[in-house]
């Protein structure tokens, strides 16, 4: 139970970052960094996990993608497209 918990977990941070990567990709100024994030984002997915495991010899650890994906999302908010003005709906969001 705890492996399938640690893999939903996994997958929904990979999937923010294929989400920050595309925001980048399509409206941000660093297509080149919305690429990069979407390949790293690959690594967040068990299939990939293991075929890398397979491939190179040793499991990538939680904590290290964990430490990768907090770092990830605070570099694109603090100098990313979000932070840049690219999104200005997600900044000036008021309630109706």
């Amino acid at each position: 139970m705890k492996a399938k918990t640690s893999s939903i977990i996994s997958a929904l941070f990979g999937l923010l970052i294929i989400t920050v990567g595309i925001m980048n990709i399509a409206r941000g100024n660093d297509a080149g960094f919305g690429a990069f994030l979407l390949l790293v984002s690959l690594l967040y997915f068990s299939p990939v996990t293991n075929a890398v495991e397979k491939k190179v010899g040793f499991k990538i650890h939680w904590i290290f993608k964990l430490i990768v994906a907090v770092l990830f999302i605070w570099v694109n908010l603090a100098v990313g497209a979000i932070a840049e003005g690219y999104y200005p709906e997600l900044l000036n969001a008021s309630p109706n």
